[in-house]
């Protein structure tokens, strides 16, 4: 059994394989520090928040642990699911700690269930009956997270407590549904691969075959492409809708795609997916550019002050694109993953690891109207994304390297040890503020194999050098397939400059902008970090002086900023999105405007003239 978040069986058609969670510790840097923040503080704040909240109490009167008169429970009919994701983090985390004060909440879930297997605590504690309102009931959405942590706790430490109740829940379900919000398809996908039962795998593609006929009510309010219900998922060119319901359906088809051999299905999620990377995504990696329904907008309407992109959907954005990699062997997959999760993930959590944004725009005014980007906070009465950056974090290391027949794929860059049945790597790097990833090979097969690494889109300059010599690589992946030897080293170096990037054209919203990268890293100025008495919205670039790497201490030890040069001798200090509303929540942006001819433009005349 593999300790894994994504197991394909033996026969699903998929072209790598992922490694077993225990096959991979992450010993040091930039993830190891993020994983350990989340196992020390991210993850017991969520389990004070969810006992400080009402997100138990409607469990609580489920299982009889409190009396109606006591409490009127929770409003929110989704709160189960929180509770869900909370459990998966503890699971993947396998934690010692973590996994005794789970107990407790464990406990509590198994006693809120059932005599006939249903499950959902908002339903039995008065506020709706079961099935009624697939729309926005979210019961089959909960069941799902269930069943995901379900997965986390039998896999990771051999615990059957959630499973037995989750397989209870399923065989309560009368027939095939669709859910306003889509994640159960994916978990009854992984429900079939561990169970073997493939009663699980016929429910979740029948599924995603109702799904397009509009057969969920409540339309009228934001339409049947909020559901994805408008057209079928084989038929549909575009994403639609709400970005995170988008996205996991897309990871259920992928699932049932592979395990079925439906090419069709397969092919139709990548035309979605190539639709929204190449209109509809933000240069975070971040996704959903309207607030009214939390929606993609229509190609290429990305504003910058207005984004959504909720940090939920970048989460199922990562975990669309590893299934999509797993699936296809394509490292455009694996460049997506490290873009979003730098840029569109780790925004949404503070580097104190206990406070959260729920959206990320990529500006935030100086003048502003009420409301909007504010700080980041300890917890949300929606608290979704919370609890999932919780258990994305607690399973990142199992998004790092893949296998096949011919030998080990490496696709993101920390360091590391990876243990394989052909070969022992220890890979020490200072990525992502330092481009040299050096993989060493303790113990190896005496078999030639291959090792492949992935040269990044945005790196414009790379070579490897290997027992074979030194040769410059381009983006992509390059491959060395040898005889190995212990003690061998391939040693990877990826340029690092900082560099100017612009937008396409027809975003209308940031023409005639610019913004700042550098490495995997999207990078932003905030207003502390502006030229004294100059509001961000004053500064423009100027072209004709170079940008310049730099320390800052003052937000982590290891941290690289960048100096841009502005018109007029200014200098403003950029530095990585993902920092941002660390120090102050004040004006910030990524997108700077680039001054290319004199303008006649002069204060008090209007801004539009």
């Amino acid at each position: 059994m593999s300790v894994t978040v994504v197991q394909p069986s033996a026969t699903a058609r998929t072209r790598l394989h992922p490694m077993d969670a225990r096959s991979v510790e992450i010993a040091a840097g930039f993830w190891a520090d993020r994983i350990r923040l989340n196992r020390e503080r991210t993850i017991p704040h969520g389990l004070d928040r969810l006992r400080s909240t009402a997100t138990l109490d409607n469990l609580r009167l489920a299982s009889g642990y409190r009396a109606a008169a006591d409490s009127s429970g929770a409003t929110f009919p989704f709160l189960d699911s929180d509770v869900y994701k909370w459990l998966e983090a503890v699971g993947w985390s396998a934690d010692p700690a973590l996994v005794a004060a789970a107990d407790d909440v464990i406990t509590l879930v198994c006693a809120a269930q059932r005599a006939d297997g249903y499950l959902n605590s908002y339903v039995q504690a008065g506020h709706d009956e079961p099935y009624r309102d697939l729309s926005w009931g979210h019961e089959l959405y909960c069941l799902g997270h269930l069943i995901q942590a379900a997965v986390a706790w039998h896999r990771a430490l051999g615990d059957d407590r959630l499973l037995t109740v989750a397989l209870r829940a399923v065989d309560h379900l009368p027939g095939s549904l669709v859910d306003g919000h889509p994640n159960i398809e994916m978990a009854l996908v992984e429900l079939t691969r561990l169970t073997g039962d493939r009663r699980h795998l016929t429910m979740a593609a029948r599924m995603l075959e109702l799904r397009g006929h509009r057969t969920l009510p409540g339309a009228d309010r934001f339409g049947a492409s909020y559901w994805q219900d408008h057209e079928g998922v084989r038929d549909a060119s575009a994403v639609a809708g709400h970005a995170v319901r988008q996205l996991y359906l897309d990871c259920g088809a992928v699932d049932v795609a592979v395990e079925l051999g439906d090419d069709r299905l397969l092919a139709a999620v990548r035309a979605r997916w190539d639709d929204m990377i190449r209109t509809r995504a933000y240069l975070t990696g971040g996704v959903g550019s309207r607030h009214r329904d939390e929606a993609f907008g229509d190609p290429f309407e990305l504003p910058p002050d207005r984004a959504y992109a909720e940090t939920c959907a970048s989460i199922a954005g990562v975990m669309l694109a590893w299934r999509l990699l797993l699936a296809t062997g394509d490292t455009c997959y694996a460049d997506t993953i490290e873009r979003t999760m730098y840029n569109g993930v780790l925004p949404g959590i503070a580097l104190g690891g206990t406070r959260f944004f729920y959206t990320n725009p990529l500006q935030r005014r100086t003048h502003r109207a009420p409301g909007g980007a504010g700080p980041r906070q300890p917890w949300y009465p929606c608290a979704c994304c919370p609890p999932n950056l919780m258990r994305l974090l607690s399973s990142w290391d199992q998004y790092l390297a893949t296998y096949d027949d011919s030998g080990v794929q490496l696709h993101q860059y920390t360091s590391a040890e990876i243990r394989t049945p052909r070969a022992d790597l220890r890979i020490g790097t200072g990525y992502p503020w330092d481009g040299r990833v050096a993989v060493h090979i303790d113990r190896t097969s005496p078999e030639p194999w291959t090792l492949s690494l992935r040269v990044p889109r945005w790196c414009r300059s790379a070579t490897l050098t290997s027992p074979d010599g030194t040769l410059a690589v381009s983006a992509g992946t390059v491959k060395r397939h040898r005889r190995w030897q212990p003690g061998d080293v391939v040693e990877l170096n990826l340029d690092l400059p900082a560099r100017i990037t612009e937008p396409d054209p027809r975003i209308d919203a940031v023409r005639g902008c610019v913004a700042v990268e550098r490495g995997p890293l999207v990078y932003c100025i905030e207003s502390a970090d502006a030229p004294v008495r100059t509001e961000i919205e004053e500064l423009t670039w100027d072209p004709g002086r170079p940008l310049t790497p730099v320390p800052r201490p003052d937000l982590t030890e290891s941290m690289i900023g960048v100096d841009v040069p502005m018109t007029g001798g200014l200098t403003a200090g950029a530095i990585p999105y993902f920092a941002w509303a660390n120090r102050t929540t004040e004006a910030m942006r990524v997108w700077i405007p680039r001054l290319t001819e004199p303008t006649s433009w002069s204060p008090g005349r209007p801004a539009a003239s």
